[in-house]
This record gives C-alpha cells, sequence and structure tokens, in this order.
C-alpha cells in the first residue's frame, strides 16, 4: 500500500537486479527488435533513465511505484498475477487495481513524450 492510498505502478517485463539489468542492456544492444520490455527501453537506455522520463516522474505530483517482474509477482501473487500481460501500468486506489494502460498499448509506443502524454490524461 502507498501513503496516499492512489498511485500509479509500472510493471516491467524484466526481473530486478544487478545481472538482470545488465543481461537486458545487452539484449537491447545485439537483439533490440526481440526485447520484450517496451516500458524499459522508453523510460531507460542502457545505462540511466531517460532525462525526459525522469523529470516527469520528478515533477508529477502522483506517486509512482515501479515494480519489476518478480517483484509484482511477489507482491499480487494470489490477486493480480495472472489478470495482466507485462509490462503494464496499473492504477491503485485504496486496495483496488485497475488498468491505466495495456501490454498492447505500451508495445505501440516508440517515444517516451507519447508515454508521457498518455500518462498525463489518465491520471
Amino acid at each position: 500500500m502507498t501513503k496516499s492510498n492512489k498511485a500509479v505502478i509500472f510493471v516491467y517485463n524484466a526481473n530486478s537486479g544487478t545481472k538482470n539489468g545488465l543481461l537486458d542492456s545487452a539484449h537491447k544492444i545485439f537483439s533490440p527488435k526481440t526485447y520484450e520490455c517496451n516500458l524499459c527501453d522508453l523510460t531507460y537506455g542502457l545505462l540511466s533513465e531517460n532525462r525526459k522520463w525522469k523529470a516527469f516522474r520528478k515533477e508529477t505530483d502522483m506517486e509512482f511505484v515501479f515494480l519489476h517482474k518478480d517483484d509484482y509477482q511477489k507482491n499480487f501473487k494470489s490477486k493480480f498475477e495472472s489478470l495482466y500481460e507485462l509490462p503494464v501500468i496499473l492504477f491503485q486506489d485504496n486496495y483496488e487495481l485497475s488498468l491505466l494502460m495495456s501490454n498492447k498499448e505500451l508495445n505501440e509506443i516508440e517515444e517516451v513524450e507519447v508515454l508521457i502524454e498518455k500518462v498525463k490524461s489518465r491520471i
């Protein structure tokens, strides 16, 4: 549960940890077309967070929560884990989760500016 009881939850289709991060970066370099996390591609470069995304994240008043696939599976295993194909963006209001942006919609976005505008318009 977040402090404000409302949050936008970004769930990456990638596992947490340094080793996994390095493997993901290598995958982005050597086989970008087969990389399975467009949310990762949009919000992160090879080694650091996208500057435009970081600025947007810092300027918004809404709480953002970022989860990797393994963290999401641990936190939402019983009720929500199998409902959504990852990556996905969810909206949490108290104990309810709703879909803010689907995997399909995320995979159609090619620029971080488009992601930012879509998130802004829905929160």
